[in-house]
């Protein structure tokens, strides 16, 4: 059984669906060469508890964490410029995650259901949050958002129902 893979350095991409379903890996060791995580890359590796992304990604696609229900913490390094859409949904695990200041827009549903997330800091590069961006993130108790500038969804945060504190920055 393969619990653990460890990316070769000659990888630059790890294209649509590569690790789509892989429901016993544990653990990924991505390069210091890659630099695109595509569509639903790792879409419910239900097992998968760590991953470190690499400074040199700078595209995270469209669901390509979807579903990944034992991840705990995800830290983005600041050369990632996107984030997709669906793109942590359902995260149940997560815990934190720290979003850069290179990205500019949250992504619809892009956090979604990560039930365990306690607080969000999003930094003030972020200029628009799309519709259900943090939806049913039932822990949230602690946003930090800007307010100069940033166009939020009327229900990025819906069904976020533990938040008691937030700070506008």
């Amino acid at each position: 059984t393969i619990t653990r893979v460890i990316i070769p350095s000659s990888v630059l991409s790890i294209e649509d669906s590569a690790f789509r379903g892989c429901s016993l890996i544990k653990q990924i060791i991505l390069p210091h060469s890659l630099k695109y995580i595509r569509s639903k890359a790792f879409l419910k590796c239900n097992s998968l508890i760590e991953i470190s992304i690499p400074s040199s990604v700078v595209s995270i696609d469209d669901n390509a964490f979807f579903g990944c229900s034992s991840l705990k913490t995800i830290t983005i390094p600041s050369s990632v410029e996107y984030i997709g859409k669906f793109c942590f949904y359902g995260c149940s695990s997560l815990t934190q995650i720290s979003i850069p200041t290179s990205i500019y827009s949250i992504q619809k549903y892009t956090l979604s259901y990560c039930k365990n997330l306690t607080k969000i800091d999003i930094p003030s590069n972020v200029k628009y949050i799309d519709e259900y961006a943090f939806s049913h993130c039932s822990s949230l108790n602690e946003i930090s958002i800007p307010i100069s500038g940033t166009l939020i969804h009327l229900e990025a945060f819906y069904g976020c129902s533990s938040v008691s504190k937030t700070t506008l920055i």
